[in-house]
């Protein structure tokens, strides 16, 4: 499990074929946050929880499989491309983000980039499939970033980028077109989930009264 609290901006510095998924080597700056990674940790690579195989001074290596490749922009990474990292989230930490599992729903494409003073819009357009997972002022992760749903269309999304952010992450590679692994947040599918069950048992509890609440997170096992 991960915050969204991007650690450090890592370089791809290999990319191997392996039957038909890819061996990523990725180096990464910040030696007093990783330099005590080990064999079989778990590592956010833009939003996506991958296992350390491989490591020495410096750098790591993950395998990243079919399935991971199908829902993500991993495999199309190349020698030198920037990615977010982040280490798996520790007990004791304090939670600056939100909870991100690292599994991401799908990959989308930045319509827009706006500069407004100080700060950016970043317009994402998002599959309809998703449309229950994402509220106005809810979280969610854009390459590993944990950040705030500002706007809400249709199938479109704005979050607003601060000045460190944008400094501190991949988001300064960003260009309309390009694409970014997506993953909503957990609370919004696990609710999103229960309502549908409840909803297609025919349960006139939940569709004549769908406030959520202490109490019903609750009696639904939150």
């Amino acid at each position: 499990m991960f915050t969204g609290i991007i650690k450090d901006v890592g370089r791809v510095r290999g990319v191997t074929q392996r039957q038909g998924g890819l061996r990523l080597r990725v180096q990464y700056n910040n030696t007093k946050e990783f330099s005590n990674l080990s064999v079989d940790e778990s590592v956010s690579i833009n939003g996506v929880c991958q296992t350390v195989v491989a490591l020495g001074e410096g750098w790591f290596e993950v395998d990243t499989i079919e399935e991971t490749l199908s829902k993500t922009t991993l495999g199309s990474l190349h020698n030198g491309a920037l990615v977010n990292l982040e280490r798996a989230l520790r007990p004791l930490d304090r939670l600056g983000g939100h909870f991100v599992l690292g599994h991401v729903d799908c990959a989308a494409p930045v319509q827009e980039i706006k500069e407004l003073g100080s700060s950016r819009e970043l317009w994402i357009a998002f599959p309809d499939d998703f449309s229950s997972m994402i509220v106005s002022a809810g979280s969610i992760t854009i390459d590993g970033i944990s950040l705030t749903v500002a706007k809400l269309d249709a199938q479109l999304f704005d979050v607003a980028i601060i000045p460190f952010t944008f400094a501190h992450t991949t988001i300064n590679e960003l260009k309309p077109g390009s694409r970014v692994n997506l993953e909503f947040d957990i609370l919004g599918k696990y609710v999103a989930r229960q309502l549908g069950r409840a909803s297609s048992s025919g349960r006139e509890d939940v569709r004549t009264d769908s406030r959520i609440n202490e109490s019903w997170l609750q009696e639904n096992g939150f």
